[in-house]
């Protein structure tokens, strides 16, 4: 075993002062991939700082256009929210599908951003929403947020607060799931906001979460799963492992795309 310090810091700011204050300290939110990891031996932090209790990380409110969602904020609540469900139904409908009841109930919207799986289903909401990611120091738009994979704007002492997502004229997300891992092979999250189409792929792309120009030109046009007939999906930049070819993923992220469409209405 390897010596770890646990934190639980009541305010942001302290949250902040210790990840400054200890080299190769650790967020410890949902805990859904810091633990396994460290478990694992991948990880050996030597501070753990603990932000769940944050009340300021907290809670979901709604106004002005927008939904905000506190980074703390459980993936189970997410998809019971009475305001996500009237405002942005397709961002709870994702929610509900991430992982199972147990991961739901321990897992945060702003850990799972913060991480940047290639495989995750919020990246692809808060690209598709044109979302604004909050920190600690600053708002970074979801277009410039996301890096690559496992990669992100985020400084080292930064910490996501909240998301404000837009409340889209339509949207709607699908996924298929790998029956293991019940993480996505291919989703699509598409959104109507303003006028603007926006596609957001995750689960498919080598570089993580991405936005496809094709299938966003086609929609804008005409939003209906028929428009994205003609799009070609290029095997270019798909992943490939031992759960599908490069080939097998771009089929996918079309199918998902016209069913995500289908959910949208």
């Amino acid at each position: 075993m390897y010596p770890t310090k646990y934190h639980k810091p009541g305010s942001v700011p302290d949250a902040v002062a210790l990840l400054a204050g200890s080299e190769g300290a650790k967020i410890l939110s949902g805990g859904q991939t810091l633990l396994p990891t460290m478990k694992q031996h991948l990880a050996a932090p030597g501070d753990l700082v603990d932000v769940r209790g944050i009340a300021e990380l907290n809670g979901i409110s709604a106004g002005d256009g927008s939904v905000t969602i506190g980074a703390a904020t459980r993936h189970m609540d997410v998809a019971t929210s009475a305001d996500v469900k009237a405002h942005i139904p397709a961002l709870a409908a994702l929610a509900s599908g991430i992982g199972d009841p147990a991961v739901r109930a321990m897992g945060t919207l702003g850990g799972s951003v913060a991480n940047n799986d290639p495989a995750a289903d919020y990246p692809a909401a808060v690209l598709g929403l044109g979302a604004t990611v909050v920190t600690s120091k600053r708002e970074i738009a979801a277009d410039d947020f996301f890096q690559g994979m496992f990669t992100t704007a985020l400084e080292e002492d930064e910490i996501v607060t909240a998301i404000r997502f837009p409340v889209p004229t339509r949207a709607g997300y699908s996924k298929f799931r790998n029956p293991a891992s019940l993480y996505a092979m291919a989703g699509v999250f598409v959104a109507e906001t303003d006028g603007a189409v926006r596609v957001a792929v995750t689960g498919a792309g080598e570089d993580g979460v991405f936005r496809h120009d094709g299938m966003e030109a086609a929609l804008s046009s005409d939003f209906s799963a028929g428009a994205l007939n003609g799009v070609s999906i290029s095997e270019d930049g798909m992943l490939s492992d031992i759960h599908g070819t490069a080939a097998y993923r771009a089929n996918l992220v079309k199918v998902m795309a016209k069913r995500a469409v289908a959910n949208a209405g």
